[in-house]
């Protein structure tokens, strides 16, 4: 029965090929890890990896839309805040004096 490895693992040895431009015989070897297993490791990785660039890539209108409102809604609270500590800030000066 062969040996189970998480994620974390797998992309730890997957980066050591695509990121570090490493040779997948060398990982696997210093990894003792088979070869094959990597490969698979490295494909999965990459295919992960370029989805999500491309998903941060495009943004629909509707989405675009949907996110300035969003934006907006925090930036009132925000500053809603703001003017709130302003008053308590002038509150609590005026009895130090």
């Amino acid at each position: 029965m062969g040996k189970h490895y998480d994620r974390e693992y797998k992309d730890y040895a997957s980066k050591l090929v695509v990121e570090e431009g490493r040779k997948a015989t060398e990982v696997a070897y210093e990894l003792e890890v088979s070869y094959k297993s990597l490969c698979r490791w490295v494909a999965d990785y990459r295919q992960r990896v370029k989805g999500e660039q491309t998903a941060e890539r495009y943004i629909t209108p509707s989405e675009l839309e949907k996110m300035k409102k969003q934006h907006e809604k925090e930036l009132a609270e925000i500053r809603e805040e703001n003017e709130i500590l302003k008053k308590a800030m002038r509150i609590f000066t005026k009895n130090q004096e």
